[in-house]
């Protein structure tokens, strides 16, 4: 069978196959095929994930030209882009505050863009611009060091199901609200915030990992969550704020969560649950839970060792508990069978 019969079974194929085939290629190979006959000249303009990075052009030493190349690939890429675009991601460190990269989201906010990645690098943070927020069917959020403003019109991404916001300055009040907004988020992963106080309203919520220098954390209204990873780094501040705190941090972070079945705690969470006034007996059973780790564990503070018995006590089906004690023993796990 010679090449050119190949060449035109392939081009007989479901468009929807011929496209299935288009996404998993990088965009660069995928415009690549338009060379191939007239018939795929613009085969690629129909795919509905764009995924664009510094391999999108040949790399020069000269960082302008780079830049240069990448704008006007991008740019091309959308011009001629034909349908709806449901997938944006951008992962460059050669953009961090290019004004092309606002123009590329006033036009995907007319499009129906369902999922949206932004990740600039180093550098400067990019400051999104307010057409993100038109964007009313995105599903998927990540945005990395950037910064987020929402103007005061704006009502929720009614559909958005995850969300993951990794070093994005942002006010505590606005990322409560942009939270609280979204009665659809079920995944949510906030990174590298500095001194924030967060209170998170999210009732279908079921994954959540927090890693950063949290002053106060409390789940409101999180009854669906099955899995919590939380990392607290703590300077001299937000250990006095820790220490002045009475309310029982127990309870406002693990009292209303009956669904838990994994729970992941790094650095001075176990601190931070120690703290506050503890009300006797717990509120809840977490049935469900059955994987407890927690790490870096200070065996020579009583409440911290009495956070851990509370878990286990309170947690009748747990299968597998892993400690880390910080400063005097080696991790050690331990797995319970029934």
């Amino acid at each position: 069978m010679d090449d050119e019969l190949i060449q035109d079974l392939i081009s007989d194929l479901p468009q929807s196959i011929i496209e299935s085939i288009l996404i998993r290629l990088p965009i660069q190979d995928a415009v690549r095929t338009s060379v191939l006959s007239s018939k795929w000249r613009y085969k690629w303009a129909t795919v509905t994930h764009l995924v664009f990075d510094n391999r999108c052009v040949a790399l020069s030493n000269d960082r302008s030209v780079d830049q240069a190349s990448l704008v006007k690939f991008i740019t091309r890429a959308l011009f001629l882009h034909q349908g709806p675009i449901h997938k944006f991601q951008l992962s460059t460190n050669y953009l961090q505050c290019s004004p092309d990269i606002d123009q590329w989201l006033l036009f995907l906010s007319r499009t129906d863009i369902k999922e949206l990645f932004l990740e600039l690098g180093d550098g400067e943070w990019f400051r999104v611009p307010s057409c993100l927020f038109n964007c009313k069917k995105l599903t998927r959020l990540e945005l990395f060091r950037c910064e987020l403003d929402p103007p005061p019109s704006f009502k929720g991404f009614l559909c958005l199901r995850s969300l993951n916001l990794h070093q994005v300055l942002v006010a505590p009040e606005a990322i409560e609200s942009l939270i609280s907004s979204c009665p659809l988020l079920e995944s949510m992963q906030l990174s590298y915030f500095d001194s924030l106080a967060l209170t998170i309203h999210a009732p279908n919520l079921k994954y959540l990992c927090l890693e950063g220098e949290f002053t106060d954390i409390c789940l409101k209204n999180t009854p669906l969550l099955v899995a919590i990873s939380v990392a607290m780094y703590m300077t001299e501040d937000v250990a006095e704020h820790f220490e002045q705190s009475s309310s029982c941090n127990f309870i406002k972070f693990l009292g209303g969560v009956p669904l838990l079945e994994k729970l992941v705690g790094h650095i001075y969470f176990t601190k931070y649950l120690s703290i506050g006034d503890y009300p006797g007996r717990l509120p809840i059973t977490y049935s469900h839970l059955r994987v407890i780790e927690l790490y870096q564990v200070s065996f020579e503070d009583m409440n911290e060792i009495l956070v851990v018995l509370r878990l286990i006590l309170n947690s009748p089906n747990l299968k597998e508990l892993q400690i880390s004690v910080s400063f005097v023993c080696p991790t050690f796990r331990v797995v319970l069978i029934s």
